[in-house]
């Protein structure tokens, strides 16, 4: 794992925590937090309650979607305070005010053991730019920084890697055991090792998909990745999903690997009609919306086998019934397997979530960008911030 300091190597009493997370939770019409998504709000609960014991005044920093460093009544955090309040059976005050004099009086009024969530971090322009300025303010906030934002640590943000330049900062419990479990595949793994990538894009991918055709022993491939991959070898796709810019990524990947596994056929819809196909035969007007059943079984005979499994991204449009067919069979082979499995991604979780085999994994990361990135370079900026 590796090197920086973890939450419990610091004095919290009487100390003024920063405590970054990822609250980024889709919330529906209604402004309220989607039932399969509250889970993420409870992966924070051990860590507050270990600051509230140790009587740090606790100051929440997040982010809500992507506003552009504007204001945006719908990506406000008020809703996500008030699910957090309901979770934790405690009070959150929340406020408007994200960096100033202002929210600098209301956190030195606070009582020690109490919670404070500022308001969407990236209403603020500097944030995504890496402001130093915005850091510094941040910082001013707080004495110590704790990162519990593992699923956001890819990212080179002010909350992330600035705030650390100017504060002790610390990996919160969270942080610690996604790194743990990722480093059981890359330090630890157990063979047969398997690797499933899908979801829609192929260019997030690529480092890991070649990292994995290093140590794994399949990998299989299949979503819009798979698509894309297959019009990029000038198979005709007609109108499926496919990441036409990502086709010179593509060629860094040895397509002719034994241990490469994609679509050998798949299921394509039109005009209200379903067909299977083989894949030189989708036809004008078809979107491909999952593999076929001769894939779904030469999948699941693989993972029969294995011992350890790693899967990010669905392999269908699990949105759509038929359509989550072949993710609900994977996620069956899965849970009759003696694997110890991993699974990463916001539409794999939700969607295994709301099928009720959340506790067919061994370990649901938080992450689904972030672990691709740790689990192709062993680090990320996030961690390494927390190094210094």
């Amino acid at each position: 794992m590796p090197k920086f300091k973890t939450l419990k190597q610091v004095d919290l009493k009487k100390k003024r925590a920063l405590l970054r997370v990822d609250l980024n939770v889709p919330l529906g019409e209604n402004m309220k937090v989607d039932e399969n998504e509250k889970w993420r709000i409870e992966t924070i609960i051990p860590t507050l309650k270990y600051l509230i014991k140790q009587k740090a005044k606790i100051i929440l920093i997040s982010h809500l979607g992507r506003p552009k460093g504007k204001k945006d009544k719908k990506l406000s955090l008020k809703p996500i305070a008030n699910e957090l309040k309901k979770t934790l059976k405690k009070k959150i005050i929340f406020s408007e005010e994200i960096i100033g004099w202002k929210i600098e009086k209301k956190i030195e009024r606070m009582k020690f053991g109490n919670i404070l969530m500022l308001e969407n971090i990236r209403f603020l322009s500097g944030e995504e730019k890496n402001s130093p300025e915005l850091a510094k303010d941040l910082a001013k906030l707080g004495d110590v920084f704790i990162n519990e934002a593992f699923a956001n640590s890819h990212r080179q943000h002010a909350s992330m890697i600035g705030i650390p330049e100017h504060l002790p900062s610390f990996a919160g419990f969270l942080f610690k055991k996604e790194i743990e479990e990722l480093d059981k595949i890359l330090k630890k793994p157990k063979h047969p090792l398997i690797t499933i990538i899908g979801g829609a894009k192929i260019s997030t991918k690529v480092k890991v998909i070649n990292k994995f055709l290093k140590i794994a022993d399949n990998v299989l491939i299949a979503g819009a990745v798979a698509n894309t991959i297959f019009a990029a070898q000038r198979f005709f796709m007609a109108k499926s999903v496919i990441e036409k810019d990502a086709f010179p990524e593509i060629k860094k990947i040895n397509l002719k690997n034994p241990k490469l596994f994609l679509p050998n056929d798949l299921v394509a819809f039109a005009k209200g009609t379903i067909r299977h196909h083989e894949i030189d035969e989708i036809e004008k007007g078809e979107k491909v919306l999952d593999i076929g059943p001769k894939t779904i079984y030469s999948f699941s005979d693989l993972i029969e086998k294995a011992k350890m499994i790693v899967w990010n991204g669905p392999l269908g449009l699990v949105e759509q019934k038929p359509f989550d067919k072949s993710s609900k069979i994977i996620t069956e082979a899965i849970a009759e397997s003696k694997a110890y499995s991993i699974v990463g991604g916001g539409d794999t979780i939700a969607f295994i979530k709301k099928i009720g085999k959340e506790k067919v994994f061994n370990h649901l990361s938080t992450a689904g960008g972030a672990m691709l990135d740790y689990l192709a370079n062993e680090t990320l900026p996030g961690i390494e911030a927390l190094k210094k």
